[in-house]
């Protein structure tokens, strides 16, 4: 059962991280990103963590724990939730020192 939680989590943590990714690169404006900032860098980044969200939940095993894969996902869109609303990857650019998208 642990090896369901901690997988269902990454992959809550990984598709939620896909989705400003994804948006931000399919409507061609930049965003932080560790490969780059280009719309391009964000919208394959987006499609690459929502295939590794798929990859983890299935070999998370799923249906033999639902219940705890399901709050264990919704644990990890939380976390990555409350990360991007409170700018996380801006703030995690700078730390880096790397460099920010233009306004």
């Amino acid at each position: 059962m642990i090896r369901t939680i901690v997988l269902a989590f990454l992959a809550g943590l990984m598709g939620t991280n896909g989705i400003p990714h994804f948006v931000s690169g399919i409507t061609a404006r930049e965003y932080p990103n560790l490969t780059g900032n280009s719309a391009i860098n964000n919208a394959v980044g987006g499609l690459a963590a929502f295939a590794i969200a798929g990859a983890l939940l299935a070999l998370a095993q799923v249906g033999d724990h639902p219940r705890a894969a399901l709050i264990a996902g919704s644990l990890g869109v939380v976390g990555m939730t409350v990360f991007h609303a409170r700018r996380g990857a801006y703030r995690m650019s700078t730390r880096f020192g790397k460099p920010l998208p233009e306004s």
